[in-house]
């Protein structure tokens, strides 16, 4: 059998243990990595590369663009520490660009560093600085409405899928917990049969300590599917409201009865903590430890990832008569706007959580998305949404493309002025795609206000189909070197192509 660049890596990995190495050490004398290895926001020329050991350590990491490891950078990384519940997060210096990059993480104890735990090896592959072929996949919701790791029925197999179509980068669209959805030995399907899910302790009830939302994600990292693509993918990580708490906006008291903690500006900062250490995003952006941010991804693709739910104003009725803040909230919008208009890339991708026309309603009359349905002229916080898409027109800011998720459903929408409330406006495209692995539901309403036309869904005709039916997405994004254009794939949890689309971009 020839090598190849896959052979040689997997051969990399068993050689570094990852096989052999799973959640559940035993714990010995020496210092042991416990959850796999993840990279994330990676540049040209760095690369932020995660792990967490058993104990008090210090990550030493080896990376070079050999996968056997015979010719490698090596360089002490972060401490491993209980305070960060013994993760850390590594920026990996002056790496070529357009390159798969191997890096190894090593354990050692910190007073003696004889003391070497069992390497975990992972993949990444750096941007390129001229215009190269770029081809991405995204999704969220991950363990929701109580579906969590079935191992009979193949675990997280929607990231095996993904894997193998070799991606440059996975777009986390938010969910990526469900800090408020316990996970319980059993959950009753329609056809008789039970889902049998992994529990742990963490995850039997609702997250309210950071020990508990930290322990979300340390459940989700128990499935091989997930650590395997971790190992080999980079990721760009996003968050909507299931990592603190369902439909949650600042400043709420939650009327929940699972919860003794019912204020959500407590439970919101133990949530961005556990965040942090949790997923490979860049250790620093401002004193507010943000998360939205521009990741530049060579020439052809610019990536605008949001935070829809941070700084948003409260759930409403969401007929209000002016901009109140939106939700972006005035200082991101404006942010918004500097970076797009700052953007010289081909393509610029939003990354936007909550989605612009579905139709998603809260308790109380409420909504929690951007539109309330009413298909007239925009109210509430359709009037930022609105400001912005003028702001794109006027300022002639081309080939913008929003991807979500969010509603547990595969659609494609296409924005068209001439069909709209509101026309001032250059047409667009949102695709949707999740979720998965969680509860898949019929498709929402959609709202004209901007002249959103459903060209393409695939739904469940019933609520909360489980991760065994095939109503389980994510998409792909590919966009050509030579031709500039940009294709987007709706895939189910088999692989297979539902729906897709070229895109030609505008000069």
């Amino acid at each position: 059998m020839s090598l190849t660049r896959r052979t040689l890596f997997r051969g990399a990995l068993a050689a570094g243990g990852l096989a052999a190495s799973g959640p559940g050490l035993v714990r010995s004398g020496r210092p042991a990595l416990t959850h796999g290895v993840q990279s994330g926001d990676v540049l040209a020329d760095q690369a932020t590369v995660w792990a967490r050991a058993d104990r008090p350590s210090r990550m030493m990491v080896e990376f070079g663009t050999d996968p056997t490891f015979r010719r490698t950078t090596r360089m002490p990384g972060a401490l491993l520490l209980p305070g960060s519940d013994f993760t850390a997060k590594t920026v990996l210096p002056q790496l070529p660009d357009g390159a798969d990059v191997y890096y190894r993480v090593t354990p050692v104890d910190l007073h003696d560093s004889s003391l070497a735990g069992q390497p975990l090896s992972g993949r990444l592959r750096t941007v390129p600085r001229r215009a190269k072929d770029v081809s991405f996949v995204w999704s969220g919701d991950l363990a929701g409405q109580g579906f969590g790791i079935d191992t009979a029925r193949g675990g997280y197999r929607i990231f095996e899928q993904m894997r193998r179509l070799d991606p440059d980068f996975y777009l986390c669209n938010g969910d990526n917990i469900y800090a408020d959805d316990p996970i319980e030995p059993t959950v009753a399907l329609p056809d008789g049969t039970l889902w049998r899910n992994v529990v742990t302790e963490e995850k039997s009830k609702v997250a309210e300590t950071l020990d508990e939302f930290r322990g979300n994600y340390k459940y989700n990292l128990l499935d091989e599917n997930l650590r395997r693509f971790y190992a080999e993918v980079a990721q760009i990580q996003q968050w909507d409201d299931h990592e603190t708490h369902n439909n949650w906006y600042p400043g709420e008291i939650l009327d929940d009865p699972l919860y003794t903690e019912k204020r959500v500006d407590v439970l919101k900062l133990r949530a961005r903590q556990a965040y942090h250490e949790y997923v490979p995003i860049n250790p620093v952006y401002d004193r507010e430890n943000r998360i939205y941010r521009v990741l530049h991804h060579g020439p052809l693709l610019d990536v605008f990832v949001l935070d829809m739910r941070w700084y948003r104003d409260a759930n409403s009725p969401d007929k209000q008569t002016f901009n109140d803040g939106g939700i972006l909230g005035q200082e991101q919008a404006a942010w918004l706007k500097r970076e797009l208009k700052r953007s010289t890339a081909r393509w610029k991708v939003i990354s936007n959580d909550m989605p612009l026309c579905e139709v998603v309603t809260d308790a109380g009359g409420k909504f929690e998305a951007v539109s309330q349905g009413d298909n007239g002229m925009p109210l509430g916080r359709e009037l930022q949404i609105a400001e912005l898409l003028t702001f794109l027109k006027r300022n002639r800011i081309h080939n913008v493309v929003w991807l979500t998720t969010d509603v547990h459903y595969t659609a494609a929408h296409y924005f068209d002025p001439d069909k709209a409330a509101y026309q001032d406006f250059d047409p667009f495209w949102q695709f949707t795609s999740g979720p998965l692995n969680a509860g898949a539901f019929p498709p929402a309403a959609v709202d004209t206000t901007f002249g959103a036309q459903q060209v393409f869904v695939k739904a469940p005709p019933y609520a909360n189909a489980s991760p065994a039916t095939e109503f389980q997405f994510f998409g792909q994004v590919s966009v050509s070197a030579v031709t500039g254009a940009m294709t987007v794939r709706l895939r189910d949890n088999s692989g297979a192509v539902l729906w897709s689309k070229e895109l030609t971009p505008q000069r």
